[in-house]
């Protein structure tokens, strides 16, 4: 061995022990946003991920999932989500991230195939038919049998809104590991994650048993950055991860799927009138950042174990999206309120955030929760609540 692989390899050994330091105490979670219907801001972080993950492990089958102790998403992000912890039977994920990635841009038109409705036939929404029948061949066993929320790799949460109780609804896969009162086909989770009130009907789903049932609305109306709900549960999840006393033991990834609101068109009408799907995108918009605002403020003191991806602008899905996404300055919030632009992209940051995942080696699958005895009865309200 000559002197120059020598010295390689002893600062590579130097570098992985660095990193190493304090890694193997770190709970990590990946959190997946909503908004839009490619997907493409968190789409092509999560394929730069995967890519960087198995350049540094030198194994092509590696996956995300193996990284990582929970995974989360809202909208086409639960999505992505379900997609890389779905199980193919042997233990090991389903799909690749680009394969997921891949899925919703092939079948884009059978996701979202438009049709019209009522009386005139004037309203705009899309085929609640079409995108089940999408779902439900991606999302079972080679047998046919519809993968469940207990079919998975790892934890999964996904949010919803339940229009029966009024109230956000996370399904996990740690409660559908207790109960089969709280575990739900998988397809007919991401299609309740995906019931955008603009697009689709409530979608109506219950329990592999049929004891919990509710009435579906993307959770990214009041969710659309799940990221602070995976750090709760995690917080106050003893069993699951009796390691974790705060946020100094986890290192967090949160993908954003690009700004909502057109920006420079609302600095054109700020003095006149703001339309209602204006509104709505500022306020998806406004729920996301307040969040990444609220787990800066929770890392400040441990800044690097908090990673939050996101797009200053998107565009049409494509290879030139997919490099401008990577190439763009990353994007950091500041303590206590304001954003800084960062001197690294936001592909470096993605491959900064694949060496620490590396270097602390893959994560175990967990044990199942502890088994829940009763079902889920949503709150009836009065009606004209």
């Amino acid at each position: 061995m000559d002197l120059s692989t020598l010295t390689q390899e002893i600062f590579s050994k130097l570098e992985q022990k660095w990193l190493c330091n304090g890694e193997d105490k770190k709970t990590r979670i990946l959190s997946i946003d909503g908004g839009g219907t490619t997907g493409i801001v968190a789409g092509t972080a999560l394929v730069h991920l995967e890519d960087q993950i198995r350049a540094k492990t030198g194994d092509s089958n590696s996956r995300i999932v193996d990284y990582f102790d929970v995974v989360a998403g809202t909208g086409v992000g639960a999505l992505l989500a379900a997609m890389l912890a779905a199980a193919d039977g042997n233990g090991r994920p389903l799909f690749t991230a680009r394969d997921a990635v891949k899925f919703l841009t092939v079948k884009q038109s059978d996701l979202y195939k438009p049709v019209t409705v009522g009386v005139f036939r004037r309203k705009k929404r899309f085929s609640s038919k079409s995108i089940d029948n999408t779902l439900k061949d991606a999302l079972r066993r080679d047998d046919g049998k519809p993968l469940t929320l207990k079919d998975t790799c790892k934890p999964l949460l996904i949010p919803c809104f339940d229009l029966k109780s009024s109230a956000p609804f996370v399904f996990s896969r740690a409660d559908a590991s207790g109960s089969p009162s709280y575990d739900f086909d998988l397809w007919k989770v991401c299609r309740a994650a995906l019931a955008t009130p603009s697009m689709f009907k409530p979608f109506n789903l219950s329990s592999v048993d049929g004891k919990t049932s509710c009435s579906a609305v993307d959770g990214g109306l009041v969710m659309n950055n799940p990221a602070a709900a995976a750090v709760t549960h995690v917080l106050h999840n003893k069993r699951d991860f009796p390691s974790v006393n705060g946020v100094e033991d986890l290192l967090v990834l949160s993908l954003g799927n690009g700004p909502l609101c057109n920006r420079s068109q609302f600095e054109a009408r700020r003095n006149g009138d703001c339309s209602t799907a204006s509104v709505v995108d500022i306020v998806l918009d406004g729920v996301a950042e307040t969040i990444d605002q609220m787990l800066g403020n929770a890392f400040c003191w441990n800044h690097a174990d908090y990673v939050r991806i996101q797009a200053t602008g998107t565009g049409d899905a494509g290879p030139m999206m997919t490099e401008k996404v990577l190439n763009q300055r990353g994007v950091e919030s500041l303590p206590f309120g304001g954003k800084r632009l960062m001197t690294e992209t936001n592909g470096q940051r993605i491959e900064r955030v694949a060496q620490r995942l590396v270097a602390s080696g893959k994560s175990t699958s967990l044990p199942p929760s502890p088994c829940k005895e009763t079902a889920v009865t949503p709150t009836q309200l009065p009606n004209g609540c």
